[in-house]
C-alpha cells in the first residue's frame, strides 16, 4: 500500500486518533494509502515503532449510550518511522514521493514556533516548522504536487499559524518566489479542532492485556470512544473520512466548534476543579458521583453555560457527550492535572460565559463567579502550579487588586469584587460545601 500520509509525531495522541481512521478506511476498503511516520525531536519511539513494523494495539473504552465498552483493535495503518536527526536524507527522501498527499501533525503547543537560529542547511532544522519547510522545498524542486496539512496541535488557528511561520522561514533562508506561490497555490494549511482523550499505554493493566492478546506491545495505547475532527476545508473526496464513520466536520469555518468545546468541556472542569480540590475530591469521576458537586456542575453547564452559547440541538448533544466522557469508569483524571495555569484556563474558559450572562442579564452569574472565588482562595492557601508572578500577586494582594490586575485575566474584574468577597466569606463561615449550596440558591 502507499504511502498517501505524512505524519509529525510518534506520540499516543495522533495513534489513537489519524492513524486509527486511517487504518479503519483500508479495511472498508475506503482508501488506499498508509502513514510514514517523522519524529520531530530525536525520539526513541521510532525505534519502538519501527521494531513492531507500525502495527499495534488500541483499546477505547468507555461510555457510550451510558453502557460500559472495550474494544481492541489491531492498527496497521503505519508502514514506518523516521528519526531525521539520526537519518536526514530518509527524511527528505520522503518528499520525492509523488503519492504524498497529506500531513497530519501533533507537534505539542509549543511546536509551531518560529526559531530565528534555523538554518537551511541544517540536518534538520531545530523547529517542526523549520524542517517542513525544508520538506517542502525539496518537494518543490522535485517538481511534486503540493499537499494538504492538517495540523493537529492545540493552539489559535494552528494551521494558520504553521503556514506563517513556513513564509518566514522560506523568507529568512531566501528560498524563492517561486517556492513562495507554490507554497501559496499548491498546499493548504488546514486549521483544525481535535478531541479525544488519550490515555495512552496503561502500565497497570499492560501485563493482563498482554496475556488476552498473546503478545506484548511496546506501543500499546488508550483513549475513550468519543472522538470529533473539525477541518477548514472539503477533501472528502480524497480522504473518505466521513463516509468511512468517523465524527468529522468538513467547514469554512472551524471557530464556533472550538467555541463549544472550550466553554462546554473546558469551561465545564474549570468551573468545577477548585470546588472539588477545596471539597477534598480528587478526580472528576468522583466528583460526579458527589451529588453536590454534580449538581454544581450540571447547573454552571444547563443554566449558564449552553444558554450564553447559544441552547441548540448541537451544543445540546455534545453537553451530553461531555457529562458522559466526565463519567468514564476506566479514567481517572485527576482534578490536580486540571489545575494547572488554571488563571489562563479561567480566562479562556469561564470568563466569556460570565461577561455573556452579565451583559444579556445584567447581573453575574453567582456560581461561575463562585468557582473563581474558589480558585483565589486555593492559590492563596496552596502551591499551584501556575506562572510564578500571578501566584504571588494572588498570595500578597487583596481582591479587589487581584481582580483588578488587567495581566491575570485581560480584563479589569473589579466589579466582581463583592461577589468573590462574599463567596469568600460564605467558606469560611460555613465552609467549602454550605458555600457551594449557597452559590447555587
Amino acid at each position: 500500500m502507499k504511502e498517501t500520509i505524512l505524519q509529525f509525531g510518534t506520540g499516543k495522541f495522533l495513534r489513537a486518533f489519524a492513524d486509527v481512521f486511517v487504518d479503519s478506511l483500508n479495511k472498508q476498503g475506503l482508501y488506499d494509502g498508509k502513514v510514514v511516520i517523522v519524529s520531530p525531536t530525536d525520539s526513541k519511539t521510532v525505534d519502538l515503532i519501527n521494531a513492531q513494523h507500525g502495527d499495534y494495539h488500541l483499546i477505547l473504552r468507555g461510555l457510550e449510550h451510558g453502557k460500559a465498552v472495550s474494544e481492541t483493535a489491531k492498527i496497521t495503518s503505519v508502514t514506518r518511522a523516521v528519526n531525521p536527526y539520526r537519518d536526514f536524507d530518509a527524511f527528505m527522501a520522503i518528499a520525492d514521493n509523488s503519492d504524498l498527499r497529506f500531513i497530519v501533525s501533533n507537534t505539542t503547543e509549543a511546536g509551531i514556533r518560529f526559531d530565528s537560529a534555523c538554518k537551511f542547511d541544517d540536518r534538520p532544522a531545530a523547529s517542526f516548522p523549520g524542517k517542513l519547510t525544508q520538506f517542502l522545498f525539496r518537494r518543490y524542486q522535485k517538481g511534486r504536487g503540493g499537499l494538504v496539512v492538517l495540523s493537529c496541535e492545540l493552539i489559535e488557528n494552528n494551521g494558520n499559524a504553521l503556514k506563517d511561520c513556513v513564509l518566514r522561514y522560506a523568507e529568512q533562508w531566501n528560498l524563492g518566489d517561486g517556492f513562495l506561490t507554490w507554497l501559496g497555490t499548491e498546499n493548504r494549511f488546514c486549521n483544525t479542532l481535535v478531541d479525544r482523550i488519550v490515555t495512552g499505554y496503561p502500565a497497570e493493566d499492560a501485563a493482563q492485556i498482554f496475556s488476552g492478546l498473546g503478545c506484548r506491545d511496546a506501543l500499546l495505547d488508550t483513549a475513550e470512544p468519543y472522538h470529533l475532527w473539525v477541518i477548514e476545508g472539503d477533501f472528502e473526496a480524497e480522504l473518505p473520512l466521513k463516509r468511512g464513520g468517523v465524527n468529522v466536520i468538513w467547514t469554512d469555518d472551524a471557530a464556533p466548534y472550538k467555541k463549544m468545546k472550550v466553554r462546554i468541556l473546558n469551561g465545564s472542569h474549570t468551573s468545577l476543579v477548585f470546588p472539588s480540590l477545596l471539597c477534598g475530591v480528587e478526580s472528576v469521576g468522583e466528583s460526579l458521583k458527589d451529588g453536590l458537586l454534580n449538581t454544581f456542575l450540571h447547573t454552571c453547564l444547563f443554566e449558564y453555560i449552553l444558554p450564553t452559547l447559544g441552547k441548540t440541538e448541537e451544543t445540546e448533544a455534545f453537553a451530553a457527550a461531555v457529562l458522559e466522557r466526565f463519567g468514564n469508569p476506566y479514567i481517572r483524571h485527576l482534578w490536580r492535572s486540571i489545575a494547572l495555569n488554571s488563571v489562563s484556563k479561567y480566562t479562556a474558559r469561564v470568563l466569556p460565559t460570565v461577561l455573556d450572562y452579565r451583559q444579556a442579564h445584567g447581573t453575574l452569574p453567582k456560581p461561575p463567579v463562585f468557582s473563581l472565588a474558589c480558585l483565589l482562595k486555593y492559590y492563596q492557601e496552596n502551591d499551584p502550579a501556575d506562572d510564578a508572578a500571578a501566584i504571588d500577586f494572588i498570595k500578597t494582594h487583596d481582591v479587589p487588586a487581584v481582580l483588578s490586575n488587567t495581566d491575570l485575566w485581560g480584563a479589569n474584574l473589579g466589579d466582581f469584587a463583592p461577589l468573590v468577597n462574599e463567596s469568600l466569606a460564605q467558606i469560611k463561615t460555613n465552609g467549602i460545601r454550605e458555600a457551594i449550596q449557597w452559590s447555587l440558591s
